[in-house]
């Protein structure tokens, strides 16, 4: 059974990892004819490409693809070896000069973990699009979470790995998706308990005197998935609705994290209220993270 992102059908994912040097990327890749989607970005450090088009108000309706990526805005890259792969099938938003694919794009900080210099390239995107497919997604550290952690607030050496994780669940015949890659300054903590689940322990909700008043580098990446039919704009509040189930299972958000939440449809399935859709997705958001970090390390 998949319970996670590419349970919505249509929805493929695939991965380039170099576990040596601590880094990946992550496509998500949407049906051919795209998806409607829109992005939250509610941290004050964030690193993204191509995100000013989701806003409700703007012409393209529907994107081709998301590019999740390690190596800080170096990573971005890779979102250019995406492109080109979608290009060579022809996939993207049609121009009398043939179709350019459009591929939001948005990198975590993973430096502190392996060679600091390592990142995804163009290369490595198109590698990763190569292999995406509508299997289970394959979670831990691997692709975009290959050199995440979790409790860098804290101080990096005490900090654990994060990963990337995924959960799906279902509403009125309905697929409710997420895909998260979970690097943040902050611990990670069971919404339903409240109990701690990674990054520091005795240290939930506090900073380190270090680091208390200073900058600290550290992303968490949402990708939610339906296929309930929706507007950009009701994308745009249902993207809102996955950055407050980030903040149910992470604590604390600080206001210099890069946190970033797309909302995507396939538009194929049955209609659902928003307010329905909005609860599941906070539920499955806070699964999808949790899921990153149960696995083995």
């Amino acid at each position: 059974m998949n319970d996670t992102l590419t349970a919505v059908e249509g929805i493929e994912v695939g991965h380039w990892t170099d576990s040596e040097q601590s880094t990946g990327c992550t496509v998500i890749l949407c049906p051919p004819e795209g998806c409607v989607a829109s992005v939250v970005i509610s941290g004050g450090g964030p690193s993204v490409r191509e995100t000013a088009l989701l806003a409700p108000e703007k012409s393209v309706q529907r994107i081709n693809a998301v590019a999740l990526c390690g190596g800080s805005a170096f990573g971005l890259e890779a979102a250019g070896g995406v492109m080109r792969w979608l290009e060579e099938r022809a996939i993207g938003f049609e121009t009398i000069y043939g179709p350019i694919p459009i591929v939001p794009a948005a990198a975590i900080f993973d430096r502190w973990t392996g060679n600091p210099r390592a990142r995804p390239g163009v290369e490595e995107g198109y590698i990763a699009a190569s292999k995406a497919t509508g299997s289970p997604v394959l979670m831990g550290r691997i692709g975009a979470g290959t050199g995440a952690r979790v409790g860098t607030s804290k101080g990096v050496d005490k900090s654990s790995y994060g990963g990337l994780g995924s959960a799906c669940t279902h509403v009125h015949g309905a697929v409710v998706s997420a895909l998260a890659v979970v690097n943040p300054g902050g611990n990670i903590v069971d919404p339903e308990t409240g109990h701690f689940v990674a990054g520091v322990p005795g240290e939930t909700g506090e900073l380190s005197a270090g680091l208390q008043g200073s900058p600290v580098t550290n992303t968490t990446l949402v990708v939610v998935a339906t296929d309930v039919p929706i507007s950009k704009a009701e994308a745009r509040l249902l993207a809102g609705s996955a950055q407050s189930g980030l903040a149910r299972t992470i604590t604390p958000v600080t206001l210099f994290d890069g946190d970033t939440c797309f909302a995507l449809s396939t538009g194929s399935g049955p209609h659902v209220p928003l307010i329905e859709l909005s609860v599941a997705i906070q539920t499955v958001v806070g699964a999808a993270i949790l899921a990153s970090v149960r696995l083995p390390q």
